[in-house]
């Protein structure tokens, strides 16, 4: 059994949907609505030609185009991680390159080709789709962490200084501020964690079922991806934080400030 399609009468319909909160919005003198309509926009091209894209590699299915797209969707969440952080990509862009790839194809891994095991092990639907959840959590706790880290290095330089001239070696005197940064990265994902299937039904859960999947199988999925993705947010935030210290200061332990974008 297919999930039920959606005719484009009633895509209609559903578009007609964001009248109300651009009419709430722009009663409510918010200023927003351009935003919301321009974000709506970009959101239908964006998505639209990743279904033609999509569509193309399911029924392509070349390994080497497959894992091309991968490294594609890596090195798009790298670029996103060093802006939304306020750190420059050109200083960044390997290290966070290299942590990223490092902790996704470890769950990744484990979860197509050992636990699912498609045939082939290289298939589009389940490469494609399974990498993305991974990437795109790990791009948002990464983001949080280096963000987190550095912002508070720079505001408690004198503090940081002082384990540093206490004796403390860089990763000793970086390592309370690793500890907090990687706590808020986790903290969003602990909370899902905690609360799924209780305030939420989760979409990777939905989607299996709309497909046509048991709920029992669903959810052998949603529990599959859940711990994969929490163990890779997990050990991206940790080695990127780790790994950055060679990169953002120098022989002194001293913070670069041309590590940064403003």
């Amino acid at each position: 059994m297919e999930a039920i399609n959606i005719s484009y009468r009633a895509m209609i319909i559903l578009y007609a949907l964001i009248t109300v909160p651009v009419l709430i919005c722009f009663f409510l003198k918010l200023g927003n609505v351009k935003q919301i309509l321009i974000a709506v926009l970009r959101m239908t091209v964006q998505l639209a030609a990743m279904g033609l894209y999509l569509d193309f590699l399911f029924r392509f299915n070349n390994v080497w185009v497959n894992f091309g797209w991968v490294i594609l969707m890596i090195a798009i969440a790298n670029i996103t991680v060093n802006r939304n952080s306020g750190l420059r990509t050109a200083r960044m862009f390997l290290t966070v390159m290299l942590g990223l790839t490092i902790s996704a194809f470890f769950v990744i891994v484990i979860f197509i080709f050992i636990a699912i095991r498609p045939e082939p092990f290289y298939d589009a639907r389940y490469l494609i789709p399974i990498s993305g959840m991974v990437i795109g959590n790990c791009m948002r706790a990464n983001t949080i962490a280096l963000e987190r880290f550095y912002a508070s290095i720079k505001k408690n330089e004198r503090e940081f200084l002082t384990y540093l001239l206490m004796g403390a070696t860089l990763r000793e005197a970086a390592l309370p501020y690793i500890r907090e940064s990687v706590k808020s990265a986790l903290a969003p994902h602990l909370a899902t964690l905690a609360t799924l299937g209780l305030v939420s039904l989760p979409g990777m859960m939905t989607g299996q079922i709309l497909g046509g999947s048991t709920p029992i199988v669903a959810i052998k999925y949603q529990i599959g991806i859940m711990i994969a993705i929490f163990t890779a947010i997990t050990v991206t935030t940790v080695l990127n934080l780790l790994l950055s210290l060679k990169v953002a200061f120098n022989e002194y332990s001293i913070l670069k400030r041309d590590i940064f974008r403003n």
